[in-house]
């Protein structure tokens, strides 16, 4: 019962832990660059752009690629930087 008890608690406090916390960057994104595509593999793939990714200490290109939308008429949604008082956070892409 003791075991139970605890390993409910446990669930319960990592039920409060938020899935990611937000990271605030002091240092404004760099420009993105300029990326030659390569050819488009077919009609189906969508171009996805590369971004500025923060790693910790700098920002580094992620390069773009093509990617076949997970459903019909998908849009993908490029990742950005949103500004705050404090600086910036970084917002994952994905498919709308």
């Amino acid at each position: 019962m003791k075991k139970i008890l605890l390993a409910s608690l446990f669930g319960f406090a990592l039920g409060l832990v938020p899935a990611h916390a937000e990271v605030v960057i002091k240092l404004r994104p760099p420009v993105s660059v300029r990326e030659q595509r390569a050819a488009r593999p077919s009609k189906k793939h969508v171009w996805v752009g590369g971004y500025q990714k923060w790693n910790g200490n700098a920002y580094a290109w992620e390069r773009g690629r093509w990617e076949e939308p997970p459903h019909a008429r998908g849009v993908w949604v490029a990742p950005r930087y949103v500004k705050r008082r404090d600086g910036y956070v970084f917002v994952e892409g994905h498919w709308r």
